[in-house]
């Protein structure tokens, strides 16, 4: 026997007042408003009435701060998988958008010339190669009941993109990965599929900060 479903969770709002692309970078925390995004997701599963065996999370501080109370509720501890940590990214530290922007820096722009790839981080085929891998040992690492991975939305994703058969590259705009969300994937017939997305948080999401990642 294997899993019934995987939860890939992504992590509430970080508390970020200069708006940079955080990335890997340590220390930056779940703002209050993220803490109750957490909380959201967590009462989210445990309505369900599912039998969560595992909780994984990415080894980065926000992720740990949001997989806590989910863990909580299930009586569980809260594990460590490095294969779902967040994409390097050579904009981290900086601000993206605004008057000094590193979109409006020409030293940047070299870093942008393959978006296909990209060109400013970790290939999307990488990404979608260690969070599949991480999610069949997840899978299989238990005889009954669901796992819950705590992740980030690029990585996450990859997962959607990759099980829906579209092409890695896309447009970051495109994205339905809100922050605390939860897209769950089950086994059918002879493979790994997407069975439902919910916005568990939408209700704190209007004034929310979600700059952190490309």
């Amino acid at each position: 026997m294997v899993a019934s479903q995987i939860h890939l969770v992504r992590h509430g709002e970080v508390f970020n007042p200069e708006r940079v692309l955080y990335g890997r970078l340590p220390e930056f925390r779940l703002s209050d408003l993220g803490a109750a995004m957490a909380t959201a997701a967590a009462v989210d599963l445990v309505e369900r009435g599912r039998p969560v065996r595992r909780v994984i999370a990415s080894p980065l501080q926000r992720t740990r701060e949001s997989a806590a109370p989910i863990a909580a509720a299930f009586g569980l501890p809260v594990e460590i998988d490095e294969r779902i940590i967040e994409p390097t990214n050579r904009f981290e530290g900086k601000r993206m958008s605004g008057e000094h922007g590193a979109l409006r820096d020409p030293r940047n722009w070299p870093a942008m010339l393959n978006p296909l790839r990209p060109s400013w981080g970790e290939p999307y085929r990488v990404i979608s190669a260690r969070m599949l891998a991480a999610i069949d040992e997840a899978y299989n690492s238990v005889t009954d009941g669901d796992v819950v991975l705590v992740s980030h939305q690029l990585p996450i994703w990859m997962v959607h993109r990759a099980l829906a058969g579209e092409r890695l590259p896309h447009d970051p705009r495109g994205r339905r990965c809100a922050l605390s969300s939860i897209t769950t994937l089950s086994w059918r017939g002879e493979g790994l599929v997407e069975i439902s997305y919910a916005n568990p948080a939408a209700a704190l999401q209007a004034g929310a900060t979600d700059v952190g990642a490309v």
